[in-house]
């Protein structure tokens, strides 16, 4: 039955890509992103291209994936393109009409070239970009559904690695276990390298996991998500291992604060900007402004990252049904870090998160 509802959105999908082309002005779309491919057809392997024309959808790959595209899809015919895409493209007498959309967004320059030296005689190829932004930013019940069990998944990976944190253990452990955990209890893999950083490392938003042990009174930022059947999750929490300074309990409580202030205030037709300056605000008034350098979330679906951006540079407005995170943090270099994260779904009465995982300061 999922199937069938899935197919039934990805046909859905495939009409509103139709119109877009339709008011573009164009004839045919190749498709090269990877994520827009399987949000379309439900196909992930890694390699694939799509052409989309107003009566037909056809996927490109290679022999490595005839089984795999011939369980997967079933909203466009495959094509096994032995000599590659552009060839087959040519040779295989596809109707591309006047002019055909290419991804210039996810598209090498050196594809770009071989592929408009092939279609120029037969069509026009016209760069579009950040086409699937728009089509792809309002999840449906089956979407949220795989988004929900990937958050759930990656709760339960929190509450097995907390305990394991101790004076003897290092980053890198606890980032290896995340990523074995998530595996195990049936995701497909990790949503992004998994972000252990404690104690000074913490100051840096994106820092890799290393080998440094933790230490007795120091925070430990634990940034992780995982993909099930396609979608991602996002969490982030921060915790300590033994008691923190009161001046570091201040500064997480500020966080904490502003996190949830961000997600009691979101509601639609809200500007994303205006939720960023909510939050925003707030760790400002409280004198570090400056250690919030980053935006206060971005979407997530297929991709971790994708539209809408919660950003002060934003002005889209949110709508019902849309998925973000929200999560602010302050960084002091040399020092410290902290940064609470829920990915949200927005309905009516506004933002809905995915965790559960207690936002208070879990002192281990």
């Amino acid at each position: 039955m999922d199937h069938q509802y899935f197919d039934g959105y990805r046909q859905a999908g495939l009409s509103e890509v139709r119109r877009k082309m339709t008011a573009l002005n164009l004839d045919a779309l190749i498709v090269s992103d990877l994520s827009a491919i399987r949000w379309l057809t439900g196909f992930s392997g890694s390699n694939a291209r799509l052409l989309v024309s107003p009566d037909r959808c056809t996927l490109f790959t290679d022999f490595r994936y005839r089984e795999q595209a011939a369980a997967e899809v079933r909203v466009a015919g495959t094509v096994i393109a032995s000599d590659g895409f552009a060839a087959e493209v040519v040779t295989g007498c596809y109707p591309l009409g006047a002019a055909t959309g290419i991804q210039s967004d996810s598209m090498t320059w050196d594809e770009a070239r071989l592929l408009c030296a092939r279609l120029e005689p037969m069509t026009a190829p016209v760069p579009v970009a950040s086409f699937f932004d728009d089509l792809r930013m309002v999840k449906n019940h089956i979407e949220l559904m795989h988004m929900r069990r990937a958050a759930s998944i990656s709760e339960q990976v929190l509450e097995h690695i907390l305990p394991m944190i101790r004076p003897e253990v290092t980053e890198l452990d606890i980032a290896a276990e995340i990523s074995y955990q998530h595996k195990k209890l049936g995701a497909e893999k990790d949503s992004f390298d998994p972000i252990v950083a404690s104690g000074s490392r913490a100051a840096m938003p994106h820092a890799k996991p290393g080998a440094e042990h933790f230490r007795n009174g120091e925070l430990i930022v634990i940034d992780m998500g995982c993909v099930c059947d396609g979608y991602a999750s996002d969490q982030t929490r921060t915790v300590a291992l033994g008691r923190v300074s009161s001046e570091d309990r201040a500064i997480y409580r500020i966080v904490e604060e502003a996190q949830q202030l961000a997600v009691d205030s979101v509601r639609c037709g809200m500007k994303a900007s205006e939720l960023d300056g909510i939050a925003r605000a707030y760790i400002e008034r409280h004198g570090y402004g400056e250690a919030f350098g980053h935006s206060l979330g971005h979407g997530v679906g297929i991709d971790v990252h994708e539209e809408p951006r919660i950003s002060s540079k934003n002005c889209r407005n949110l709508e019902e049904n849309m998925v973000f995170t929200i999560e602010p943090g302050i960084y002091l270099p040399g020092r410290l870090g902290v940064r609470i994260e829920d990915t949200v779904v927005l309905r009516s009465d506004g933002a809905h998160p995915f965790q559960r995982f207690t936002k208070q300061l879990i002192e281990l």
